[in-house]
């Protein structure tokens, strides 16, 4: 059973549908012990990094994202939800996220180092380019639909499975271990988000079986 993480900024309804899609038994809950049960953890998001990680804390939900990890259960962040798996942003001033990987989140500046103005936020489809090998991602190549306008910097390379090109380099999919985050929406990405969730959710029967 995976759980969906419900702390009031994510996109609850189409990652669910996502899932009803794939035939995968799911939950939604804000409770840290019923989410502690789940085999699986997926942590969507949109809006501010400052008002996700303000609420991840009041609520507790943030010791218990820590522990689950810990623990060796697979966990998933999408959008939001992987920029909060980060160490911290300057949205809004500055944040400290979950640090559960090395790096920052920054905003796209819209200027290119040639002084040519971009369109913040990053919108529509993007070619991804694998960077190293996964069991969950399979490198499948293929577009994936964005909208952010802040993106990780400084982070250790080690953990980018792929990455995108919108001035600067964009994570699009990081990963270790049992955790994974993908800065794209992957129920809005047609075939190779379908396939990407369903990877996941493998992974978690796998350990599950195991």
């Amino acid at each position: 059973m995976i759980g969906i993480i419900d702390y009031g900024m994510g996109n609850l309804f189409s990652v669910s549908k996502a899932l009803e899609r794939l035939d995968v038994p799911y939950f939604i809950s804000e409770k840290a012990e019923e989410l502690m049960k789940a085999n699986g953890l997926i942590l969507p998001g949109v809006g501010s990094f400052k008002d996700a990680m303000e609420r991840l804390n009041q609520t507790g939900l943030s010791a218990m994202i820590k522990e689950f990890v810990e623990m060796g259960k697979p966990f998933l962040g999408i959008c939001l939800g992987m920029q909060l798996l980060f160490e911290g942003s300057k949205e809004n001033g500055e944040t400290i996220g979950l640090g559960l990987l090395t790096g920052y989140v920054e905003k796209f500046s819209g200027i290119t180092t040639d002084g040519y103005r971009y369109k913040v936020p990053h919108m529509g489809w993007n070619q991804l380019e694998w960077t190293q090998a996964s069991s969950i991602f399979q490198q499948i190549e293929d577009y994936a639909y964005f909208v952010h306008s802040y993106y990780v910097d400084h982070m250790d390379q080690n953990v980018l499975l792929a990455k995108c090109r919108y001035d600067v380099e964009v994570p699009a999919v990081v990963g270790r271990g049992n955790l994974y985050g993908m800065q794209f929406h992957p129920e809005k990405s047609s075939r190779l988000g379908i396939e990407l969730l369903r990877n996941f959710t493998e992974l978690v029967r796998e350990r599950v079986t195991a």
